[in-house]
């Protein structure tokens, strides 16, 4: 497991518990997380208060954590896979594990997703997959029914996927729709943001649902326009991921969302936050690719305005009604 954080943690737990494995090891850059995984099983620093399975061990050695390793999992935050994933497969043998992607974002500099950034720095040869979905970590470590989806160019690993990761509380469906399922679960951190500033700035229900509803539109948009499959971003990686994530208040990005909608400058809001909140980043790589695509995405334009720009929220509400009437299904 390539990253300590909550998420990593989570699965780590999941797949040592479900014992298949002689063992999981668990990589992170900061040595707390290591000291207290291998002292007290626990991660203080990213899911505290949640004991670990005996099998999970820490590792601060990258190249001693991937050695031998029959399944790799890349967990860091989507602006640190480039490097972490490259030094890291530089310590693979003959034999190449299956990596499995759960990195929910997009590369800042080459606007690329995770799994395009692993077969650039991988080996060619190297089996790549990604697993998404709605799975807040600390329920998955509660043991709760969650339904995620693994996706990969070959059918064959993906479904291979399947039966790593699948328990009797975590179930995976398999798909093939690989770009679609990565940019489903990086862009809608951006509109969980502005669900969370809608709620800071005391905003209701209909106004919830008109977001989520128009948010799922402009990420379905730019997908297709990138090649995904339309059917994709109305399943689990989709509509259920964003559902979660722009309403559960285990959401970072929905949180962070209501701490500016109550007019916290950003740097304030993001000040002490162990976790990254990826939909910071990925608001900027959005709106890029819309430029770069000519895809209209109204709501990621103006997150990324009260993100970068100081534009009040309520003033990105105001002009988000006041544009231009349209059909509602328009591209």
């Amino acid at each position: 497991m390539i990253g300590g954080g909550a998420w990593g943690t989570a699965l780590a737990d999941l797949l040592a518990r479900k014992g298949e494995f002689a063992g999981v090891t668990l990589w992170a850059r900061e040595p707390e997380v290591i000291e207290s995984v291998n002292r007290e099983h626990v991660n203080h620093t990213f899911l505290p208060d949640a004991p670990l399975a005996s099998g999970v061990a820490g590792q601060g050695d990258l190249a001693a954590a991937v050695r031998g390793a029959d399944v790799l999992v890349s967990a860091a935050p989507s602006h640190a896979v480039r490097d972490v994933m490259a030094h890291a497969g530089q310590g693979f043998g003959r034999a190449r594990p299956l990596v499995v992607s759960v990195s929910k974002g997009l590369d800042p500099e080459g606007l690329t997703t995770p799994s395009c950034v692993l077969r650039d720095v991988l080996p060619k040869d190297t089996p790549i997959a990604v697993l998404s979905g709605p799975s807040f970590a600390r329920e998955v470590y509660a043991r709760q029914p969650t339904a995620v989806v693994a996706a990969a160019r070959d059918h064959a690993v993906a479904q291979r996927v399947q039966q790593v990761f699948s328990t009797g509380y975590f179930r995976v469906y398999s798909a093939t729709d690989v770009l679609g399922v990565e940019l489903a679960g990086a862009l809608k951190n951006v509109i969980a943001l502005a669900a969370g500033m809608l709620e800071g700035l005391g905003m209701g229900h209909n106004t919830r649902a008109a977001l989520i509803t128009r948010g799922l539109a402009e990420i379905t948009r730019l997908g297709v326009a990138l090649g995904a499959e339309p059917a994709t971003f109305a399943g689990l990686a989709g509509m259920g991921d964003l559902i979660l994530t722009a309403t559960g208040p285990q959401s970072r990005n929905h949180q962070l969302g209501i701490e500016l909608g109550e007019g916290k400058p950003l740097e304030q809001a993001l000040a002490g936050r162990a976790a990254v909140v990826e939909g910071v980043n990925t608001a900027r790589s959005a709106v890029a690719l819309a430029v770069r695509h000519a895809v209209e995405l109204p709501i990621a334009r103006e997150v990324a305005a009260v993100l970068f720009d100081r534009k009040a929220p309520a003033q990105a509400v105001a002009d988000l009604m006041e544009r231009e009437l349209k059909p509602e299904h328009w591209r």
